[in-house]
């Protein structure tokens, strides 16, 4: 049995690849097309400094670039399952086309937290 080399930080073949994600994530599916890329990685950058890890382990970007989803912006809540019967719950917490309009952090943020960590305060954001 041959054994791995010990982890080195300067040396890539001791690397190991990321477990699967686990936990609770954020999906900010765009519209490529239409140049949403900045509105994307702020939307990203401001929900993980307001629901750091382990509360959000992953926000992922999706862009999207088909006729079918021109104009979408999209902010999607992944929660895993409670036990082993279920996969995990989809939550759609924004649609530009159907809310009128982009989402205001402030109001982004409350949905997400209420759905996370009710009761959590958001200091400025409430």
């Amino acid at each position: 049995l041959e054994q791995s080399p010990a982890y080195d930080p300067l040396n890539p073949a001791t690397f190991v690849f990321p477990k699967p994600i686990q936990g609770t994530t954020v999906t900010i599916e765009f519209c490529d097309r239409c140049r949403w890329l900045h509105r994307a990685t702020w939307t990203q950058t401001e929900l993980l400094l307001t629901f750091p890890p382990p509360l959000i382990e992953c926000i992922s970007l999706l862009p999207r670039n088909t006729d079918e989803t021109a104009g979408r912006f999209r902010v999607w809540l992944t929660i895993p399952a409670s036990n082993q019967t279920d996969s995990h719950s989809n939550t759609l917490l924004w649609d530009r086309k159907v809310e009128g309009g982009f989402p205001e952090l402030k109001v982004l943020k409350q949905r997400l937290r209420d759905k996370i960590q009710p009761g959590k305060s958001l200091g400025h954001s409430d």
